[in-house]
């Protein structure tokens, strides 16, 4: 495995925070799960903080809040999408997903590539396939993940749900 690591230039790392922009109007960070039990304050040790600028929503605006909450996401996408498209101020509209997906099908297509090539961003597509009818399969030949293994779809576990959520 660590051969594999060296070869690709990639290891893991791990990061215990996340983000959730809403609207390009606002922004909750931490290490909080967006639920009840981190978010009580009672019983998880986590951290998180909200915020938005009242003078940029789209209720005082009557149109795309263009403020710090929309920089900050317009930001992040820029580095990890690794470019800035004009299509990505507006990204509710069906023709950014679609180009979103595209830029995470070849960066996920380069990271598993034989040969070791640089990708243009960070975002990858999760290794699934979501058929019509609702059924999560990984892609084919993608049961596991690349050089660190790791089941894609996971595996059952006998730990009752009341200590895992």
């Amino acid at each position: 495995m660590q051969e594999l690591a060296q070869k690709f230039r990639r290891f893991m790392i791990y990061v215990h925070s996340k983000g959730m922009i809403v609207d390009d109007e606002y922004v909750l960070l931490g290490s909080a799960n967006i639920n009840q039990r981190s978010l009580s304050g009672s019983r998880d040790t986590e951290i998180a903080m909200g915020a938005y600028q009242p003078h940029y929503t789209w209720a005082k605006k009557e149109a795309h809040p263009h403020g710090q909450v929309y920089g900050y996401r317009m930001s992040l996408w820029a580095e990890h999408l690794g470019r800035v498209e004009e299509g990505f101020m507006d990204p509710q509209t069906i023709e950014c997903v679609r180009r979103v997906n595209k830029i995470a099908r070849r960066n996920w297509q380069a990271f598993v590539a034989d040969e070791y090539k640089p990708m243009k961003g960070h975002l990858m597509q999760y290794p699934v396939h979501v058929s019509k009818n609702g059924e999560v399969t990984a892609l084919p030949g993608f049961e596991c993940f690349p050089d660190v293994g790791g089941k894609i779809l996971g595996a059952p576990t006998n730990l009752p749900d009341a200590l895992t959520t």
